[in-house]
């Protein structure tokens, strides 16, 4: 049973995870816990799709249909993480500014999307995890 597909997605979000922490903690010269979320670099929503697609033609080819569906769907995912997420974090950062002083508002995550290199940084490291698991297994 290959379970390479199931596996490689969870490793590329971990491996993303990790980075994204690290990164994070090395910029704000302390453990960023608080940075932990949406947005940052890597992208680790454009890491798992593009794992999945870069799996599927390591070990069918890129004239395999699976492929075209998973570069599809990254597409569609790094999309939505590029322009529409990123225009809720600019919204939440001016709908905070108008409510600075209502008390009772919570304060929005301002956090959200990312930008063309996080999400390219999230492309290498997806390719990266599917490469090493395809290699792994070939072994």
């Amino acid at each position: 049973m290959d379970l390479s597909y199931a596996l490689t997605p969870f490793l590329a979000w971990l491996v993303a995870g990790v980075l994204k922490f690290a990164i994070n903690s090395i910029k704000a010269k302390q453990l960023a816990f608080g940075l932990i979320g949406y947005g940052g670099l890597p992208s680790n929503h454009s890491s798992i799709v593009s794992s999945m697609a870069a799996l599927v033609a390591f070990k069918e080819g890129i004239g395999h249909p699976a492929f075209g569906v998973a570069v599809a769907l990254a597409f569609i995912v790094m999309l939505d993480a590029n322009s529409l997420r990123r225009q809720v974090g600019k919204h939440a950062v001016a709908i905070n500014r108008l409510a600075v002083s209502d008390v009772d508002h919570p304060v929005l995550r301002e956090r959200m999307g990312h930008s063309k290199l996080e999400i390219a940084a999230g492309i290498v490291v997806g390719i990266a995890v599917a490469f090493v698991v395809k290699a792994i297994g070939a072994a």
